[in-house]
């Protein structure tokens, strides 16, 4: 599944008559990041969730093979538009990426690197996160820290953490169990995973662009022009 129902209010006033996952970076529109690597991975059947402006990104994919929409009326945030398109994505494990980021990879493709990793004995949910001092982006104090087998916590009041959540997810639909199609962030979903220990990160060893505001958008416009791979990948 692909995010793309969001407002992109950080990203006005572009965003008040092209949805933010049609805005371009490299050349290409961010919503085709995600979809390309997908497709790069033989995935077989993409969900796009719209909601602003839906009519375009509709649009935009017409024609695009094996893909579904999955239009919400309402504004239901991430975690109420997970539960709504539920029942188009099955009753295994399945990947969600979010369109406002670019995730390239590193020498294995990520997507690979987080099926390899998946055990559903232990998970309901894997995030492909990325060390702080490598992204691009102001990231504040971070997202998660990670355990030596993997487990996430979040990170506590007036601390700081090493992780950011990459915009890459592995659910198992057990993840939902109890929630309702109503607007609230999957965030809710993961701090109950991550309370019963079924919630785990794999580290990102490629780059990573988030494309949330202008500023961000200009940065890494200017990066993948000069060869972000080579710009930004730390030892």
């Amino acid at each position: 599944m692909v995010l793309a129902a969001g407002l992109g209010e950080r990203m006005r006033p572009a965003t008040l008559t092209t949805p933010k996952p049609l805005l371009e970076v490299g050349g290409k529109k961010l919503i085709d990041w995600s979809l390309d690597r997908l497709r790069d991975q033989r995935v077989e059947r993409i969900v796009v969730n719209t909601h602003w402006l839906p009519d375009q990104i509709e649009a935009h994919l017409k024609g695009q093979p094996n893909i579904e929409i999955s239009y919400e009326p309402t504004r239901l945030e991430t975690g109420g538009g997970l539960v709504r398109a539920l029942p188009r994505l099955g009753d295994q494990p399945f990947l969600v990426l979010n369109s406002d980021t670019i995730v390239l990879d590193g020498p294995t493709p990520f997507l690979q690197r987080m099926a390899a990793a998946w055990d559903d004995s232990k998970m309901d949910a894997l995030l492909l996160v990325i060390a702080a001092p490598r992204t691009h982006a102001q990231v504040g104090l971070g997202d998660v820290t990670m355990d030596p087998v993997g487990r996430l916590s979040f990170r506590e009041p007036a601390r700081v953490a090493p992780y950011v959540c990459a915009g890459a997810y592995l659910y198992h639909p057990r993840l939902f169990d109890g929630a309702r199609e109503e607007p609230f962030s999957v965030v809710k979903l993961w701090r109950r995973a991550a309370a019963a220990g079924r919630l785990y990160g794999l580290v990102h060893d490629g780059v990573w662009f988030t494309v949330g505001t202008p500023d961000e958008l200009d940065a890494a416009e200017s990066l993948l022009a000069r060869g972000g791979a080579r710009w930004l990948v730390v030892p």
